[in-house]
């Protein structure tokens, strides 16, 4: 259906009221807001993220890898015919094209798109070569290392220790981690992801998972008997986790 068309609807359909009993505090909040809204020109505000849009959008587009083909042809029957499908309709899009929406149309030609992919069992050459043209700007990340894991455990907002900190709070439960600790969870996502499949910081998660797998389990017990303290020590990470990481054959299935 057209935009137009279903803003159209829109305006025909009554707006529905509502009726509540609210205090003086509540009810100036509300009004604000209220009389906020009807100050905003909203056709303005949508010719604003239009242009803006068209002049400095960026769209990353991820697993790009998961549409290309082994055979490069498309000539292959199976599920190769439906990922060329794909590239076919990304094609203009990136070329640089007219989509509509709801709020207007919208020009790509000028909008910067990024794509990034794995490309283990495939390779960048196996997409369209008009596709690959699209994307004249090819980088190769590194593979993370045990610096960059020791970051990730403890500078983000919402870092695995972080929720792993909140998670048995609820239980009344304090957890603490000593440095000594980080660096050999770091250690062992590193030993992992080279003996194992390299699957980057998603090891980080089944390693902390495995550590306090049975810390989990013991929370609330803990509590009861009036343990409200523990702390993570690197002797414990490791007594957790290393005798997994040296079998070679039961970490693939438990990391």
């Amino acid at each position: 259906m057209d935009p137009d068309m279903a803003n159209m609807f829109e305006r025909l359909v009554p707006e529905q009221s509502q009726t509540r009993r609210l205090t003086v505090a509540e009810a100036r909040r509300v009004l604000i807001e209220q009389e906020t809204d009807k100050l905003l020109d909203k056709d303005k505000i949508t010719t604003e993220a239009i242009t803006r849009t068209e002049n400095g959008g960026i769209v990353f587009l991820d697993e790009i890898d998961k549409i290309a083909t082994q055979s490069g042809d498309g000539r292959s029957g199976g599920p190769d015919i439906s990922r060329q499908g794909v590239q076919r309709d990304l094609l203009p899009i990136v070329e640089g094209s007219t989509v509509n929406t709801r709020h207007g149309s919208v020009h790509t030609d000028h909008i910067l798109f990024i794509a990034a992919g794995a490309f283990h069992m495939t390779s960048v050459s196996d997409l369209m070569p008009e596709l690959q043209g699209r994307f004249p700007i090819r980088v190769e990340l590194g593979a993370l290392t045990r610096d960059d894991f020791v970051r990730i455990l403890t500078e983000p907002g919402n870092a695995l220790t972080k929720q792993q900190k909140a998670l048995l709070a609820v239980e009344g439960l304090t957890v603490e981690f000593e440095d000594d600790a980080i660096d050999a969870i770091a250690d062992l996502a590193a030993q992992a992801n080279m003996t194992l499949e390299n699957i980057g910081a998603r090891r980080l998660m089944t390693i902390v998972e495995k550590v306090f797998e049975e810390v989990n389990f013991d929370a609330p017990q803990r509590v009861e008997q009036g343990e409200t303290q523990f702390t993570v020590t690197a002797p414990f990470v490791r007594e957790q986790v290393a005798s997994i990481v040296a079998d070679e054959d039961l970490s693939k299935f438990v990391l």
